[in-house]
């Protein structure tokens, strides 16, 4: 879904804000997604690399079924490139990485067996495992289950109006105001994320999540930055999450203190009605 056949065998795949453009045999840089003999394929279709029943609130979301339990699936690769990801195994260096084939049906039975009010799609980034999440949800919503996105937001307009109606929850993860962040650290940019935010918060439940990480996004002005936003593009009411970063991955910065969370949620009190600290 979401690709342009173009002459000579090159595709261009339009799902995210990268567009890339993939001669015969190359991968996206998702690294899940490949040009085969002119046509683009999703290379994880029903794989799944993690799978738990997890409550709600570790997504995370506070304010969409509070003590609940939810089906968690994730799969593999990432179309941004972080250097702290907790997750990397998965989502970076996942070449090894064992997957369990998942059909939607099989995920759907899995979820009712669990007595799980819906589904998360999770761990990784959701948005490249499109068509599985897609035909999942469609399933889902029919046997009445909720779907659950926990994304970075990186992806096109298109795609995403074409899936919104079947998601009811969002946490999108706002790495920074700055798009110089984005493109330094991430291999992204920041407009698409605040895009996806603004749009889908109309259209179903969303909380932000800002992972800080000491001196490259720390700063008062960030805080401030990214509670205006959330104040007068989503509405004073939207959960705001200010996560605690460990060292991860290729990162060995140390820990983020405490007080620095303590800074960043005061300053968002000021404007919004719930703000919260995780990894605390």
């Amino acid at each position: 879904m979401h690709c342009e056949i173009l002459e000579a065998g090159k595709v261009r795949c339009l799902l995210c804000p990268h567009v890339c453009l993939l001669k015969k045999g190359e991968v996206g840089r998702c690294g899940v997604r490949q040009n085969e003999y002119g046509r683009l394929y999703s290379l994880i279709y029903g794989e799944v690399t993690s799978c738990a029943l997890d409550p709600i609130e570790k997504k995370p979301l506070y304010h969409f079924h509070p003590g609940e339990h939810i089906l968690s699936l994730g799969t593999k690769g990432c179309n941004l490139k972080c250097p702290w990801c907790q997750n990397w195994a998965i989502s970076q260096e996942y070449a090894s990485c064992p997957t369990e084939k998942l059909s939607p049906q099989e995920a759907v039975s899995r979820a009712k067996e669990l007595n799980s009010f819906g589904i998360a799609y999770t761990y990784n980034e959701p948005f490249i495992w499109y068509e599985f999440v897609y035909d999942t949800a469609l399933l889902g919503h029919k046997e009445g289950l909720k779907n659950v996105l926990v994304t970075n937001g990186y992806v096109n307009q298109k795609p995403l109006e074409e899936i919104i109606s079947l998601i009811d929850a969002m946490n999108i993860d706002v790495k920074s105001m700055d798009d110089n962040f984005y493109k330094k650290y991430c291999d992204g940019r920041l407009s698409p994320v605040l895009r996806t935010a603004e749009f889908s918060a109309a259209r179903c439940h969303v909380e932000i999540t800002n992972l800080i990480i000491p001196t490259l996004n720390d700063s008062r002005e960030n805080f401030q930055k990214l509670t205006d936003w959330v104040a007068e593009k989503l509405g004073k009411d939207t959960p705001l999450h200010f996560s605690r970063y460990f060292p991860a991955y290729k990162m060995d910065i140390p820990p983020t203190p405490i007080e620095t969370l303590k800074a960043a949620e005061e300053i968002a009190r000021k404007k919004l009605r719930y703000v919260y600290l995780g990894n605390t």
